[in-house]
């Protein structure tokens, strides 16, 4: 069985960004060290994602009790010109 990609050292054809906003497509309310483990990234770099999809406003963070609630703006479009005709609820639907 091949390794995957991570397992490897080699490329993968989405970029963090778009592993973090995935992960919390799957799971609005998840912790910056769970994202961070299951995209392969230190939390620090997690929460600098984060903060950049948020100052795009790609994602509304909202607290609930001690924890973070996150939101996705599915409608807006991806932001490289080659994709820019994509909108953000097709790339979670590649990652659901």
């Amino acid at each position: 069985m091949a390794k995957s990609a991570q397992q490897a050292g080699g490329w993968t054809f989405l970029t963090n960004h778009a592993h973090v906003l995935i992960c919390l497509a799957k799971d609005p309310s998840a912790r910056m060290r769970e994202v961070a483990k299951v995209v392969g990234v230190t939390e620090r770099a997690v929460q600098r994602i984060v903060a950049d999809l948020e100052a795009d406003g790609y994602l509304v963070r909202s607290r609930t009790g001690r924890r973070n609630q996150y939101q996705i703006a599915v409608d807006l479009p991806l932001r490289h010109n080659v994709e820019a005709h994509t909108m953000v609820s097709e790339l979670i639907k590649l990652g659901l």
